[in-house]
């Protein structure tokens, strides 16, 4: 047994630390914290069947604290995106087009540019204290994993949000043509 928890103990950790690291949303990372969980529980049978206390305690540790990720993400923030996608259809069923857009999904949003083709992703929304209007969007472009990847900013007057996501009038040439953000001095307006 101690021989298949060796091989199930780490796999289940690289497999889960991909599904969290990713941020695809609060089910795909509870599911992550479910495997990380697993993974836990064969580390401990490993240290369990090796004498290895200190690896027993710190995967005992580590369950306790995957209990929590899967409480927060499957249970907590899965409501709270349920929240917004329903507020986001009832005000689509009311108005005929939605008319709220849940904040929390802008991070990580795909751009689709005037040809439907997807053209950055939203990396930071910027809000006006004053106001409390949308300032600017931050959207990356390029590059992989966000090596070279370059950053422009957006105004709201270049978006519109919809129940699947941000669009604009620009295609990938026209983005790309925009100003370069320096990734650790944005502007403080347009």
């Amino acid at each position: 047994m101690t021989e298949i928890a060796g091989w199930v103990a780490p796999a289940a950790t690289m497999i889960a630390a991909m599904m969290t690291a990713a941020n695809l949303g609060a089910r795909v990372t509870g599911w992550g914290f479910i495997v990380f969980t697993v993974g836990s529980i064969g580390w401990i049978m490993v240290a369990i069947g090796t004498g290895q206390n200190n690896l027993l305690w710190s995967n005992g540790f580590l369950t306790l604290v995957n209990l929590i990720g899967i409480w927060r993400w499957l249970g907590r923030q899965a409501r709270y995106e349920d929240g917004g996608a329903a507020a986001t259809r009832r005000s689509a069923a009311v108005a005929r087009v939605p008319t709220l857009f849940p904040i929390g999904r802008l991070g990580g949003a795909t751009v689709t540019g005037k040809d439907g083709a997807a053209i950055g992703t939203v990396i930071e929304a910027m809000m006006q204290c004053a106001g409390t209007g949308l300032a600017y969007l931050v959207v990356s472009e390029g590059g992989v994993g966000g090596l070279g990847e370059r950053l422009h900013a957006l105004s709201p007057q270049d978006v519109r949000f919809s129940e699947d996501g941000v669009h604009c009038d620009l295609d990938a040439a026209a983005l790309a043509a925009r100003p370069v953000l320096e990734a650790d001095n944005w502007p403080a307006s347009l």
